[in-house]
């Protein structure tokens, strides 16, 4: 690169930084995602525990309650 002209080699830096600043945005864009998904799933999560708390559910019936081999 040092036997470049200097215009050249401003336009290879340019075109570097083009393909940077599109790498980075879909980075970001990767990152939103992911994070919509990690609050989707804490809210789930914090939904299953409530859930929990309240303790177990009644069965619908008697043949969800007792094991079909007993």
């Amino acid at each position: 690169m040092p036997d470049t002209p200097a215009p050249q080699r401003l336009m290879e830096v340019e075109i570097k930084l083009a393909f940077m600043e599109d790498l980075v945005e879909q980075l970001n864009e990767l990152v939103y995602r992911q994070q919509q998904q990690i609050d989707a799933l804490a809210r789930e999560l914090a939904r299953v525990r409530e859930q929990s708390a309240q303790g177990p559910a009644a069965p619908a019936s008697l043949r969800d309650e007792i094991p079909p081999h007993y």
